[in-house]
């Protein structure tokens, strides 16, 4: 296992960076800005994804899947979609290699030129309205709402496993409707399924609301985000949900006769979240001991280790121990018995702390004799011995316990780290000195808030949909403004 990993207080960043590689999941690759996803990594992303696929397909949605190729002319049909991903497109322009002449090795060979140059797909609005074009003609083809599981392209410079690559896996949402109202209320209804996976599944308590102007999708009439707050006090963005307006049914020409025969522009919107999502996971919840997974995301829910001297022991024990992984497993449990030989108890101890596994069960030669298991949960470190006959039921009862304590904690987190502000200085040293969420009044600008992000290095996380109506006056520019938004330094 190594050298105990930086604390959180010490260096938070370099505490993320460990954990994420000492934890196994994940490290960098041979491809610069790009990771590789380790098994056990993956296996929290694959319990994510049933999660959220399940609620997608319950509110009517169903998955497909579209090219990786995105053809360039597709990408110059709607002008600010363009603008805000040019500066990150990765470009196919050849399509053969060949052997180079004077021991060069492999070459590309300049007559394999594509007659159209191909993105990576940043993002699919693009290929999936030219599809949409084709399988929209009436109104009696709408809605039309459909996700896909995919991995995307975004040259990303500077990269952080998880947080940012410059390729990661995510879903994306595209849906067709035939009204205006009908397009924001799917908009709306992804971020409140968003925030239910992140509270219910992720144990991560979310702030929904409104990105302005500035920090829209590029192409987006509105969007919807849900907020989270890390325990370095800095803000993360876990899911978006957009409101497109007509902007690609119009670029692409996604027309369909209504009730009348009339022909009208569809309404559009795309949804998504990432692998970013783990990164939200490991931030908002582990300490100084490594990962502390929800139950209900946790690859291995309960291991049990034997603690024994000699074969005979190990028999023993493991002979009590069989009917229990069975008895825990039919009530859905996912457990783990680690009775390998070539590792002491102690490096397994360490080894499931670090990996957050939430129950550990311990039985040695005692509790053989006294009928008895020694259980430790991974939120709080602490053990009780407990019968052998009450076990099932205290491992039940710890997984819901330890879900919502770890949420609570979360959430406690967060009201601690919200604070209402009622001048720029006051401002700048909350920001300063405590950081999370800073509540303010802003005078609806973008100049008002370029200035403050310069200055300052905070940016408007979102304009809360609960947010209450009240009259007061900007920070910064002192112009009179009606609510206040939520400003933090973000990841």
């Amino acid at each position: 296992m190594g050298k105990k990993l930086t604390k959180r207080a010490e260096d938070y960043s370099k505490w993320y960076n460990e954990l994420v590689v000492k934890a196994d999941l994940a490290e960098a690759s041979g491809v610069r800005g790009c990771m590789v996803i380790k098994p056990y990594g993956f296996a929290i992303w694959e319990k994510m994804q049933a999660g959220l696929d399940k609620m997608f397909k319950e509110t009517g949605h169903e998955n497909a899947y579209f090219p990786l190729f995105i053809p360039k002319s597709y990408l110059s049909k709607e002008a600010s979609h363009v603008e805000g991903f040019a500066k990150e497109c990765a470009v196919v322009t050849h399509y053969r290699l060949k052997n180079g002449e004077d021991g060069e090795g492999v070459v590309v060979d300049p007559e394999a030129r594509l007659e159209e140059e191909l993105i990576v797909r940043p993002t699919s609005e693009t290929i999936i309205w030219d599809t949409y074009r084709r399988w929209i003609q009436s109104y009696r083809d709408l809605p039309l709402l459909i996700n896909q599981w995919a991995n995307v392209v975004r040259w990303e410079m500077r990269t952080r496993l998880f947080l940012r690559t410059a390729e990661f896996l995510w879903q994306e949402g595209h849906t067709a409707h035939a009204t205006e109202a009908e397009a924001i209320a799917e908009a709306e209804q992804m971020m409140h399924v968003y925030a239910e996976f992140a509270e219910e599944h992720m144990a991560v308590p979310v702030i929904k609301g409104l990105k302005t102007a500035s920090e829209r999708f590029a192409g987006a009439v509105e969007t919807y985000c849900i907020e989270a707050l890390m325990q370095d006090g800095k803000a993360l963005q876990a899911g978006t949900s957009h409101f497109l307006g007509q902007n690609f049914a119009k670029a692409f020409d996604v027309k369909f006769a209504n009730k009348e025969g009339k022909q009208e522009h569809v309404w559009a919107t795309s949804w998504g979240v990432s692998t970013r999502l783990m990164g939200a996971l490991i931030m908002t919840h582990s300490d100084d001991n490594g990962l502390v997974l929800p139950p209900k995301l946790a690859p291995i829910q309960v291991v049990i280790v034997p603690i024994y001297k000699g074969m005979e022991q190990l028999d023993a024990i493991s002979e009590k121990v069989n009917p229990l992984v069975k008895e825990l497993r039919a009530q859905g449990l996912s457990v783990k018995y680690d009775n390998r030989d070539t590792h002491k108890p102690g490096f397994k101890f360490n080894e499931y702390e670090l990996k957050g596994v939430p129950v550990r069960i311990a039985i040695g030669q005692r509790d053989l004799e006294n009928g008895t298991y020694e259980i430790a949960r991974r939120d709080t470190l602490e053990k009780q011995t407990v019968a052998a006959d009450a076990v099932v039921d205290t491992v039940k009862g710890l997984m819901t316990e330890i879900q919502e304590n770890i949420y609570k904690k979360a959430l406690d987190h967060r009201a601690a780290h919200i604070t209402e502000v009622g001048d720029y200085d006051e401002f700048k040293k909350v920001l300063d000195e405590k950081g999370g969420f800073v509540s303010a009044h802003w005078d609806g600008t973008g100049e008002t808030e370029e200035k403050i992000k310069e200055e300052t290095k905070a940016t408007i996380r979102c304009i809360p949909i609960d947010a209450a109506e009240e009259q007061g006056s900007c920070i910064y520019s002192g112009k009179p403004s009606n609510k206040k938004v939520l400003f933090a330094k973000a990841y």
